[in-house]
């Protein structure tokens, strides 16, 4: 099979937009697949819906004092929490 008919892994792919409600208001975040998997597996892991989850982290984001966009507070979060061992 050539070189670019060969699917890249999870982890090289692009973002992908999905829209969801936090806190009562639609908004739309551009995660890459594996940031998907694992807000997935966190919210799965915590016995939350994942827009229940998002919504928290969000929350937690805006009381910064220099809050980050809400992809980057997630991708953050999910990282700190990896090195947790909670992942």
């Amino acid at each position: 099979m050539p070189e670019s008919d060969c699917p890249l892994p999870t982890f090289m792919t692009g973002p992908v937009k999905r829209s969801m409600m936090i806190a009562g208001h639609p908004t739309s975040i551009s995660l890459e697949p594996l940031f998907w998997e694992a807000l997935r597996e966190a919210a799965e892991a915590e016995g939350v819906p994942l827009n229940a989850l998002v919504a928290r982290i969000d929350a937690d984001r805006v009381e910064a004092r220099d809050p980050p966009n809400l992809a980057s507070a997630l991708r953050v979060w999910l990282f700190a929490r990896e090195r947790a061992g909670r992942g």
